[in-house]
């Protein structure tokens, strides 16, 4: 029975118990039939014992399972077969009892345990799911009762061979066929209610005896082992009612009662039943009234049952036309095909569906073998899998999917995708179930999205993942030769910022395709994103860096647009697969060189090689611990001294930055202020400079106030509103005049913004601020500015002093002479720089150079060295 385990022992107590008392029955009933006692005696003693105590055992246990989990059918049914050992033992009592009427008073106490007995097996769990089914297996049984009891009424012609308790015969009959019928149709058929049943029908029979006994006067020792038969059998309905730990049963597959109709159940005894009639009305002399109210009753039981089969037929009918308009309308309205294959692998049916989804008509389909309509590229490895599941055992197991193409109506082979079923185990199937569905605009799709991840959309170039793919490919395919070049653009970010993507992005497109005019068939343009591209060769190292200059050249030409015209530079890197272990470490040495190439210059094609990366690794480094290095103490500040070359006396000073870096020595700026410029820190570490150089100035006690201080300014600091006001602040902290400042601007800054280079040194001017040009010769500058530019000096570049004394008139000396002779005329002061040499420090001195910076005549030092280096001179030529 389906219910959860209870504690055992007040069961295992009563049985214990009903078995004493079986134990102590049978002893006394063989000796009521070995004539030691009365036979009424012992059947009374013996089967009411046993019958109160399997009654008491049942009653218990329905009480039992009421009150644990409260299944009211399962405590039903035992309490009822209970109810049945009851009255049982009661009418085990009547012989002995012997009222008035015994055979009555027997078929009464039969028919009462004959109706418990049939309920309680009724009710008893895994016999019948509900009352209707339950209602009709009754019909069932006791059809079948009273056609085996008809006949066996009709068969003796002289009616000497009837029962003498023909009803309780009947009750019993009809009460073991019910009872029969209810166990042996349960589906699944469990083992307690087969011991309860057959308990029961035991018990039905020997209360039949025993009445036929009474009723034929036996009273001797056959009373006493009809006794035997009944105690077996009250042992054995409580070995099955009393069960209560059963594990729940399996879900049915079928509804239990859904062959009720054609099931034959009482065709063999109405046979038997009509023959017997007619066997009676030919031999015979005819049915008395009993045999026809005998015979009303087993063609009403009979009509009645078709009554019940009708009406089954007609729900299931009703049933069936509902589920196959479902079935009808899901056909028709899917997006599957589904067709039914047998064994040959001949089409033998087709979904509605066939002619919407692929334009296939039946009589197109039907009949022919469904290999004809696969393409034929696909039609091997399919018939092999239809073949492999032939082969198999058509157990059901797992579907199959095969992806072949099909021929549709109109010719045209489409991508489908298949779900193949073996059904051949199920009866009304026996057959392979195919369900075809058109994936033909999902693949084009995938195919698309596959070619999408390897495209680059705004310039239609392999992106990166399809630049590894095929860097991957050749490496596998050619070994370790090849090169790649990995291209960096340079000014597109302004052209984004001043002209609007949609001009970076035409640029961008047009650099795609002046690549794609460069590269060679089997070559690979790459955009790997923003501005950098790549270009994957076969080639060696010579004609890869020749390409590399090509590239170069065809992507720094002019970029005419509409309305616009663009000049960019470029970077470019290159690496060669034999110096890599794998396809990622070719794009890292690649940009690497492309990196370097970007650190040195514009428009340069760098190799890697490994200094490349030592390089690179100090460039980070330092721009890792630049942020803090003046936090930590790192920046100091030395001094260079500006001497007049007629009399040597030092006139200023240059202060000049420098990085005591831990590890690395002494950084100069000429590494170090580019990387303050890639950080964007550039502008505090002039105003670092400009504080502690006018610190230093003020505790010096050398020269007088025409003793100046010349710092370097970036462009961006120079240029802010702020700058001034900063100057003023320093100057008024240190308490010195403004004329000892003189503020340093490179040449190469000037042409990028004239105008406004020209309006900052202004502002400076008015504060009494001096300012100069820093190495005038080395830029693009021309003579003219020095009019425009509102300058006190200009300090010259190495470049314009020549080289060595002898060389040739025209070159270096005829410049210089130009450059002061137009300085002297508009007032400006020259001081000639990269005096290393006294050749160089003669040739500034006869050019008419006022003052000279080099090492022929100071070395940059500390604040203390350089302190002391303008007192001893000032001590040496007096105040």
């Amino acid at each position: 029975m389906a219910v959860p385990p209870v504690p055992a022992r007040p069961r295992i107590t009563g049985r214990v118990t009903l078995l004493a008392v079986v134990a102590a029955a049978v002893p006394m009933l063989s000796a009521g039939a070995a004539g030691w006692l009365p036979g009424p005696v012992a059947l009374g003693l013996g089967v009411g014992v046993t019958g109160l105590c399997a009654a008491a055992v049942l009653v218990r246990t329905a009480l039992a399972i009421h009150r644990a989990e409260g299944v009211f059918a399962a405590c039903r049914g035992a309490g009822l077969v209970g109810m049945g050992a009851l009255a049982t033992a009661l009418t085990a009592l009547v012989p002995w009892w012997s009222p008035p009427g015994v055979a009555g008073w027997l078929t009464a106490g039969l028919g009462v345990a004959a109706g418990c007995h049939v309920l309680g097996a009724a009710l008893l769990p895994g016999t019948a799911p509900t009352w209707a089914v339950r209602l009709r297996r009754g019909f069932d049984g006791a059809g079948l009762g009273v056609g085996l009891g008809f006949a066996a009424y009709l068969v003796p012609l002289d009616g000497r061979s009837r029962p003498a308790a023909l009803p309780a015969v009947l009750i019993a009959a009809g009460g073991v066929a019910i009872v029969t019928v209810l166990v042996l149709r349960a589906r699944p058929r469990p083992v307690p209610a087969l011991w309860c049943g057959a308990g029961a029908a035991l018990v039905l029979t020997t209360l039949a005896g025993l009445a036929e006994l009474v009723a034929l006067g036996v009273t001797g020792p056959a009373v006493p082992l009809l006794g035997l038969g009944t105690v077996a059998g009250l042992a054995a309905t409580v070995a099955g009612g009393a069960r209560r730990d059963l594990p729940p049963p399996p879900v049915a597959r079928h509804d239990p009662d859904q062959y009720l109709a054609g099931c034959p159940l009482l065709a063999v005894p109405a046979a038997i039943g009509v023959i017997a009639a007619g066997w009676r009305l030919v031999a015979g002399p005819g049915c008395d009234t009993a045999a026809v109210i005998f015979g009303l009753v087993m063609v009403s039981v009979l009509v009645l049952r078709e009554v019940l089969v009708v009406r089954d037929v007609r729900r299931y009918a009703g049933r069936l036309r509902v589920a196959e308009a479902h079935f009808r309308s899901l056909v028709a309205g899917a997006t599957d095909l589904t067709l039914v294959l047998d064994e040959q692998l001949t089409v033998r049916w087709q979904s509605p569906a066939a002619a919407r989804l692929f334009g296939w008509r039946d009589e197109e389909v039907v009949g022919r073998a469904f290999g004809a309509l696969i393409h034929p590229d696909d039609a091997a490895d399919a018939l092999a899998v239809l073949g492999s599941m032939l082969a198999a055992e058509p157990a059901g197991g797992p579907p199959v999917l095969l992806g072949t193409r099909l021929r549709d109506g109109a010719r045209l082979w489409r991508d489908t995708e298949s779900t193949i079923c073996d059904q051949r185990a199920v009866p009304e199937v026996a057959a392979l179930v195919v369900h075809v569905r058109d994936v033909g605009e999902r693949r084009h799709l995938e195919r698309t999205l596959h070619r999408l991840a390897y495209l680059d959309q705004l310039t239609g170039l392999a992106n990166r993942r399809a630049l590894m793919r095929d860097l991957l490919a050749l490496r596998r395919r050619a070994g370790q030769h090849g090169t790649l070049l990995v291209v960096d653009l340079h000014g597109l970010a302004e052209v984004n910022d001043s002209r609007g993507r949609e001009v970076g992005d035409a640029v961008l497109i047009e650099v795609a395709r002046r690549l794609r005019a460069l590269v060679g068939g089997e070559d690979v343009p790459a955009r790997l994103g923003g501005d950098e591209f790549a270009v994957l060769t076969r080639e060696s190292a010579v004609p890869a860096y020749a390409l590399a200059t090509r590239i170069v050249q065809a992507l720094g030409a002019a970029y005419r647009l509409p309305g616009a015209e663009v000049v960019l530079h470029t970077s470019v890197g290159l690496a060669e697969l034999a110096g890599a272990a794998d396809s990622g470490a070719v794009l890292r040495h690649a940009d690497l060189a492309r990196q370097r190439a970007c650190q040195l210059g514009r428009d340069r094609v760098e190799w890697y090689d490994p200094d490349v990366e030592i390089h690179l690794h100090r460039r980070m480094e330092l721009e890792r611990q630049l942020l803090g290095a003046a936090g930590r103490g790192e920046l100091d500040v030395v001094f260079q001294p500006v001497a007049g070359l007629r009399d040597g006396r030092p006139a200023g000073v240059e202060a000049l930055l420098r990085w005591r870096h831990p590890r690395l020595g002494t950084i100069l700026p000429g590494e170090a202020l580019p990387i303050a410029a890639a950080l964007g820190i550039t502008a505090e570490l002039d105003e670092w400079v400009l504080d502690t150089a006018c610190r230093h100035l003020s505790t010096w006690s050398c020269g007088d106030g025409a003793f100046w201080l010349s710092v370097n300014v970036g462009p961006r600091e120079l240029l802010t509103a702020r700058f001034p006001e900063r100057v003023t602040g320093t100057l008024r902290r240190y308490g010195l005049a403004p004329e000892r400042l003189v503020v340093e601007v490179a040449e190469t800054w000037i042409a990028e913004d004239v105008p406004a280079i020209v309006a900052a040194l202004t502002g400076l001017r008015r504060l009494g601020v001096r300012a100069a040009l820093d190495d005038f010769g080395s830029g693009q500058t021309s003579l003219s500015h020095l009019r425009r530019l509102p300058v006190d000096m200009v300090k010259l570049s190495p470049a314009l002093l020549g080289g060595d004394p002898e060389e040739p008139a025209g070159g270096g000396p005829a410049v210089i002479e130009v450059v002061v002779s137009l300085a002297r005329r508009l007032g400006l002061d020259i001081v000639a720089k990269g005096l290393e040499t006294p050749a160089r420090l003669a040739r500034a001195a006869a050019a008419g150079c006022r003052y000279g910076q080099g090492f022929a005549l100071a070395r940059p030092a500390t604040a203390e060295r350089a302190e002391a280096y303008l007192d001893s001179h000032r001590a040496q030529r007096g105040p």
